[in-house]
């Protein structure tokens, strides 16, 4: 049986994803998701959290930043780079 991924969005992501539809970029949790189980790319940031990025247009990513609490994964932040800005530092 497959295990299920447990997610959880902070109030931070939430905002941020409301924010980014705004300006066009529709974020939705199924995408975060889906980045986090199956990144385009991923490593460690800078200050030792997850990354896991994945295309959203030709010229742009979505990078999702997160921890892992046992079986939880808890989303820290999202958000939508030119290509080239993240990719290049892994």
């Amino acid at each position: 049986m497959k295990k299920q991924t447990n997610i959880i969005y902070t109030k931070h992501v939430l905002e941020k994803m409301s924010l980014l539809k705004q300006l066009g970029w529709v974020i939705t949790k199924s995408k975060i998701k889906k980045t986090i189980v199956k990144p385009t790319w991923s490593g460690v940031s800078k200050h030792g959290e997850f990354t896991a990025m994945d295309m959203m247009k030709d010229t742009h990513i979505l990078r999702v930043i997160f921890n892992r609490e046992g079986d939880k994964i808890k989303v820290i932040t999202v958000h939508v780079a030119r290509r080239g800005r993240y990719e290049s530092t892994l």
